[in-house]
């Protein structure tokens, strides 16, 4: 699944929920983001990561993300990618790990809600 395609969705999935959605490179001090997710006075930072990206690296861009600011981070990749992951780093630290399938629907993993 291509970058491109994480995107879409994404942009997709928040603009459909009637929020703000920026899809580019932000700049935080040492790292930079790939885009932004805009609500009544909050904003989340996205960190798009394809399969053969290096996760561990946009926690670090995540934590960075928070010193700056953002309420609230999430990590996107692909569903099958991150139900894979140990999702112990994303409840410490209060983030977000979403997962877009093949049909280009946003499903969230981390956190879980009990039903």
């Amino acid at each position: 699944m291509s970058e491109r395609f994480l995107k879409w969705a994404i942009r997709r999935h928040f603009r459909g929920k009637g929020f703000k959605v920026r899809i580019a490179r932000i700049k935080l001090g040492n790292t930079e983001i790939d885009g932004e997710v805009e609500g009544r006075g909050w904003k989340m930072a996205l960190e798009i990561k394809t399969p053969g990206d290096d996760l561990t690296r946009g926690l670090g861009q995540l934590a960075e993300a928070l010193v700056f600011g953002y309420k609230a981070c999430a990590l996107v990749t692909t569903l099958r990618k991150a139900k894979r992951v140990n999702a112990t780093a994303f409840d410490r630290l209060g983030l977000v790990l979403l997962g877009v399938d093949s049909k280009g629907q946003v499903h969230q993993v981390c956190p879980t809600y009990a039903t």
